[in-house]
């Protein structure tokens, strides 16, 4: 048998993103975990209380950016100062919450945010041997994992007016060795991949002028296409090749400036005109939409789909499930909102922090769901959870948790 040199290459690539994810399968490696969906493998406590919160710890500074774990260490950004220009980078041993090492940066962009937000909104990410901090000055610093400085991109002063007087909040995510960032508001706004080891701008691409706080997500490579970055706007999604910045398909029908986009099983879901679903070709540059939905619209949490339902929570509280093939709502429950981060979907069962500290596990079904465990932790929550190694991760301003089983 006769195999072109770009099939075995492709196959050969295809392995070892296979052996990659596999052997990173308990760390949680950037916003919403490793393939960017909020679903983990893990064995969670389903039963949140003081017996399961294994540490508590202090955190230096402000931060809406949730944990992220490689290994046996768990890094998180804050921001302190009076006009929040000093940047944290931390990081912690999962085992016991000690501080194993901080480093601080002044920041080089604008720092002004609303009151609700602060400049570490972004969630870090890492490659497992580098880890990257964003923060909504549009500083983007680059650490070994022992903390020291790699580099430092101030995007912030390199493009001073992409900024907005609310704040910036979208989280850079890391496809192979690029470092995908979106930089977006109403006066200058633009995507780029960066190389992750030397910091230098890979590609770079102009975005629609107006105010956007999504994230990027990804469409896993396959065995006719490149894994895709999929860059999200008020015009749409933007699909493009990672690692040249070729851009491969868009849909153009709108979307929300404020949940992102996430990936199942090749299902690209999409807050657009309440909730879109759409399937891209096996060659990655086509798609059909499969379904669309207002009956499953998102506020400011971004979609989760986990176990053949989709799950959305919108502005009054409401947890929504609905049916991946078809977008037909299958229920509603009502829990103690608002909520601004993700829920975390593992081991049957969904994870919710609300913005006053209310801790929620729900058991979902195709007929129903049920609140099993509920916890008040009494501090404002903003982030999305991160959970790995069997444990889960939150923190508001002042603290950092996990919780486990005893």
């Amino acid at each position: 048998m006769i195999f072109s040199v770009r099939r075995l290459l492709t196959m050969l690539t295809l392995s070892c993103l296979f052996l990659s994810t596999t052997c990173q399968a308990g760390d949680w490696r950037q916003f919403r975990g490793n393939l960017i969906n909020s679903v983990a493998q893990e064995d969670l406590p389903t039963e949140l209380s003081g017996e399961t919160i294994a540490w508590k710890v202090d955190l230096p500074g402000r931060g809406l950016s949730g944990p992220i774990v490689v290994g046996d260490k768990l890094f998180l950004t804050a921001s302190s100062g009076y006009i929040q220009d000093r940047l944290h980078v931390l990081c912690f041993d999962t085992s016991d919450g000690r501080r194993v090492w901080e480093r601080q940066f002044t920041a080089l962009g604008r720092t002004n945010c609303h009151e609700k937000m602060c400049n570490a909104t972004p969630t870090m990410a890492s490659d497992g041997e580098r880890v990257f901090a964003f923060y909504s000055s549009n500083d983007l610093i680059c650490l070994d994992m022992q903390g020291n400085l790699q580099w430092m991109r101030g995007l912030g002063s390199e493009f001073p007016n992409a900024s907005n007087s609310l704040g910036m909040s979208s989280s850079p995510i890391v496809i192979g060795q690029t470092v995908v960032v979106q930089v977006e508001s109403d006066a200058e706004a633009f995507a780029c991949g960066i190389d992750a080891l030397s910091g230098e701008t890979r590609w770079q691409l102009d975005r629609p002028r107006a105010a956007n706080w999504t994230s990027p997500t990804m469409l896993p490579a396959t065995e006719d296409a490149p894994a895709l970055a999929l860059l999200q706007s008020s015009k749409g999604i933007t699909a493009v090749d990672a690692e040249t910045g070729t851009i491969v398909w868009n849909y153009d029908n709108g979307a929300s400036t404020i949940p992102s986009a996430t990936v199942s099983d090749r299902h690209v879901v999409i807050p657009s005109h309440g909730l879109t679903v759409l399937k891209p070709g096996s060659d990655g540059t086509s798609f059909e939409e499969v379904w669309n939905s207002s009956r499953l619209s998102p506020s400011t949490p971004s979609p989760v789909v986990f176990d053949g339902m989709t799950f959305t929570v919108n502005n009054a509280g409401v947890l929504s499930a609905g049916d991946i093939e078809s977008g037909d709502r299958l229920w509603q429950l009502r829990l103690k909102g608002p909520f601004s981060g993700t829920p975390l979907a593992s081991n049957g069962h969904l994870f919710l922090f609300n913005e006053g500290g209310g801790a929620f596990v729900v058991k979902p079904g195709r007929s129903g769901g049920e609140v099993i465990s509920e916890l008040d932790l009494g501090e404002k929550i903003l982030c999305s959870p991160a959970a790995a190694d069997h444990a889960l991760y939150i923190r508001s301003d002042e603290h950092l948790w996990k919780f486990a089983r005893p």
